[in-house]
């Protein structure tokens, strides 16, 4: 007997329908086809135990399983619960009047219960896009399925529960979350304020610029200055996710099975912070079946690069075009990938290898020329996308045991956020760029055009530092920034030079001993 039932595969951060055919005939023979993976392959084991043990007879007859379309490779164990359900439906064990209008995945333990997948609100989505009536999947992962409205969701713990369901022996339990209630409840939830950091003020101000506008930023300061715990206050200052945002990047750990269990959709903007021994591929993403890195599961968050210098510079180097683009792209010779990567780099390193050069009190013991190739170990072009370079110095004792509190995560964000509308209103019919760091070479002239008083400081700092012209657009781009946060419509000399004082290390005179 044949019969036909539904799954899906994952690419990038879309699903693809697969249609599962079963045939059930005379002979002895297993056959499974249509590109499975050596995972798949050993799901017949899965399969037969599971079957067993919950007291369901494998056919002994021959059993063709094809799955469509032959040309996508099918990987991993999320293929069991369905192709059980199609040899109990092929051999006349399970009703298939109501297997059409499910899509059906889960891994199979021997026992059969149903163990978590990965991917599942891609799957999700693909199943309300083409009009499926529900989908049935492992418990665990049912939250995160039910963001999905207009879609029944099914969580299950056995295949006892699946049979019984199309059986019509039993009922399952729809899972209904109130997606926006969670979502917005969740928001301002943060475990960092910046009301703990104590003096820095020229620091914060830097990162509620960088908030403001989308704009990467470097720190450079020695031990202990508090470079990493600014960094990682960085979240609660930037503005709420967008349902569009949230959903996009949920995708993404969904795909990579960075969703928790009792999760549905993220709700905080995500700050990644990998260790300085990573490699070009875990950071960027690929791998023989590609997996996005870590600057897609940073997409519409923070990427967080503490010592930066002691990265491979092979590793920094994969970064550039991503910075440009805001994604990337994985090519393998029979296909290719395409992860979002509009992320928000915050890096930090220390000014020379021993950690004291520029320090107040204490002296730096490098050699000569040691703190020019420290900074050497960053190239140029690199720098040259990150906007604002802004240098620490420690906090003073007086400072630290102030018990005044310093102003509150919350009161810069409102800043963030009031910013963020007008570049919202003023890019709106822009395709694809929210934010001022976003902005092209023609949208600069458009809308971050200095006056002649701008222009001669601008000149000036141009010869006197020796910039590029990258670093000239991305002074405007800051500029632009720092007069929205002033809600001034035109850009002023003061924008420009608090912009211009943000380059630190494009200055001739850094690092000269």
């Amino acid at each position: 007997m044949l019969i036909k039932i539904f799954g899906a595969a994952v690419q990038g951060i879309e699903a693809t329908l697969i249609t599962i055919e079963v045939n059930c005939s005379k002979g002895i023979k297993f056959m499974l086809v249509g590109l499975p993976d050596a995972s798949v392959k050993e799901s017949h084991e899965r399969i037969v135990s599971a079957l067993q043990v919950n007291g369901y007879k494998f056919p002994r007859q021959q059993i063709v399983i094809n799955m469509s379309p032959a040309d996508i490779r099918k990987e991993g164990t999320a293929y069991d619960l369905p192709l059980a359900i199609g040899i109990l439906a092929a051999s006349e064990g399970l009703k298939q009047d109501r297997l059409e209008d499910y899509i059906i995945m889960g891994e199979l333990s021997l026992d059969g219960s149903i163990l978590p997948i990965k991917g599942v609100l891609p799957i999700a989505i693909k199943a309300r896009e083409l009009g499926f009536k529900g989908i049935i999947l492992p418990k665990k992962n049912a939250r995160e399925a039910a963001v999905v409205n207009n879609l029944d969701v099914y969580g299950v713990d056995n295949i006892c529960e699946v049979v019984d369901f199309f059986n019509q022996e039993g009922t399952l339990d729809k899972v209904i979350i109130d997606t926006r209630a969670e979502f917005y409840n969740a928001q301002q939830l943060f475990e960092f304020d910046f009301s703990d950091v104590k003096g820095q003020e020229n620091v914060k101000r830097a990162l509620e610029v960088a908030a403001a506008g989308g704009h990467n930023l470097i720190m450079i300061g020695p031990p202990g200055a508090g470079k990493s715990m600014m960094a990682k206050r960085m979240p609660s200052i930037l503005p709420p996710f967008t349902l569009h945002e949230a959903l996009e990047t949920t995708k993404i750990h969904s795909v990579a099975g960075k969703i928790g269990t009792e999760t549905s959709l993220m709700a905080r903007r995500p700050f990644r912070s990998p260790h300085h021994t990573i490699s070009d591929v875990a950071l960027v993403g690929g791998g023989s079946f590609p997996q996005p890195g870590e600057i897609s599961l940073a997409h519409n968050g923070v990427l967080f690069l503490d010592e930066l210098p002691e990265f491979s510079r092979n590793v920094l180097e994969v970064m550039r075009q991503p910075l440009e683009d805001r994604r990337i792209t994985i090519s393998r010779s029979k296909f290719t990938i395409e992860y979002p990567a509009s992320f928000m780099l915050v890096s930090s390193m220390n000014p020379c290898p021993c950690g004291y050069y520029n320090h107040p009190e204490k002296e730096c013991v490098c050699p000569n020329g040691a703190v020019q190739k420290y900074l050497n170990k960053i190239s140029g072009p690199l720098l040259d996308r990150i906007d604002i370079h802004i240098e620490i110095i420690p906090v003073p004792f007086d400072k630290i045991s102030d018990k005044t509190p310093a102003e509150a995560s919350s009161f810069i964000r409102e800043r963030v956020i009031r910013a963020r509308e007008i570049q919202i209103e003023r890019f709106k019919e822009e395709d694809g760029v929210y934010c001022n760091a976003q902005m092209s070479t023609k949208l600069l002239s458009k809308y971050a055009s200095p006056d002649n008083a701008g222009l001669d400081l601008l000149k000036m700092a141009m010869d006197r530092f020796n910039l590029s012209a990258r670093a000239y657009d991305r002074i405007l781009k800051v500029s632009r920034t720092i007069a929205d946060l002033d809600n001034s419509e035109k850009i002023l000399p003061k924008h420009l030079a608090e912009a211009i004082n943000y380059r630190n290390l494009d200055r001739q005179t850094w690092a000269n001993m």
